[in-house]
């Protein structure tokens, strides 16, 4: 039995999901009138927590970050013995500490690479998660036969592949790709709206303001809480891009007075990374069977360069880009 505590965008799209494939999955939402859609739905939703977390199997924490804690509090004293706790959160340091607070040892991190601007489960669907890449999050103490279990939810019922990771590349990882963009989305809104010539540059906007803004639009409180939680990996990286772009400033004024400048090598950097999207994804894979931590501390070193766990059955995974396994 799978538990889904918290059934917005991501906890109602893999009810959703999972249910669809045939999983038992039983879900729960702190309020009653997403409880009563989700039911309508046709999907089965417990009327309380204890409810849902009852017998389950696998429980997964669906719920902003900033309830993380207080979710994993609550749940920790109604888990069997041998329950295994995931989550969906966009953060993975932060998660583990709360769940070693909480007293929960069956715990693995992920988080799927599938979120839209959208929440709540009016956006949720069951086509959002199948393909979506995950991340699932490993330490020291992970447990062999818990991280199994994640691996078999996320690419089994819910059709994804994994790259295994420590929680901090993650956590480096997303600032990168995902948190930085939220915040550089919010900010150019911010110039928009203060700007005196805003509503025909709205009146004007195309394609590049759409795509550069479009996470801008994310609640503004998920994406305070998402950035503030990775403050240690996000604050850097933000330093990176302003003076980078102070440099740029700078360069554009002096080519605006006549001066020689190089402003090439700021659009001519990204080239190789421009590249890497164009390559095709080898579909040579790699199978390791799973019987130490120590075999979690591999993968996890192959998915920090780039190997991907495809698939996983009878405790041996399926590892694509496995170069350094």
């Amino acid at each position: 039995m799978i538990a889904v505590i918290g059934l917005g965008l991501l906890g109602g799209s893999l009810l959703r999901t999972a249910a669809g494939a045939g999983a038992k999955a039983r879900g729960w939402d702190l309020d009653a009138a997403t409880r009563a859609d989700a039911r309508e739905a046709g999907l089965d939703v417990a009327e309380t927590v204890g409810e849902a977390v009852a017998g389950a199997d696998l429980v997964v924490l669906a719920v902003p970050l900033r309830a993380m804690s207080a979710t994993a509090r609550t749940v920790a004293p109604l888990l069997g013995p041998d329950a295994v706790v995931t989550d969906v959160g966009s953060v993975k340091g932060p998660v583990r500490a709360a769940m070693v607070e909480a007293g929960i040892t069956r715990f693995v991190g992920a988080h799927p690479m599938a979120g839209t601007e959208e929440s709540g489960f009016a956006a949720s669907r069951a086509n959002l998660l199948p393909g979506a890449r995950w991340a699932v999050t490993v330490d020291a103490a992970t447990d062999v036969a818990a991280f199994t279990a994640v691996l078999e939810l996320v690419c089994g019922a819910l059709g994804g592949e994994v790259s295994v990771l420590t929680d901090g590349d993650h956590d480096a990882a997303v600032a990168l790709v995902s948190h930085v963009p939220h915040v550089l989305a919010t900010q150019l809104l911010s110039l928009v709206t203060r700007s005196g010539v805003r509503d025909v540059a709205l009146g004007l906007a195309a394609g590049s303001f759409r795509d550069g803004t479009r996470v801008g639009l994310t609640d503004p409180r998920k994406t305070e809480a998402m950035v503030t939680a990775n403050a240690t990996a996000v604050a850097p990286v933000l330093r990176d891009v302003a003076e980078d772009l102070e440099s740029l400033a700078s360069a554009l004024e002096a080519a605006a007075a006549g001066q020689d400048v190089d402003v090439a090598a700021f659009f001519d950097e990204p080239a190789p990374v421009r590249a890497l999207r164009g390559e095709p994804t080898t579909s040579d894979t790699v199978a390791t069977r799973l019987t130490s931590r120590e075999d979690l501390r591999s993968l996890a070193v192959a998915g920090a360069e780039g190997a991907v766990v495809v698939s996983v059955g009878d405790g041996v995974v399926q590892v694509r880009g496995a170069s350094v396994l």
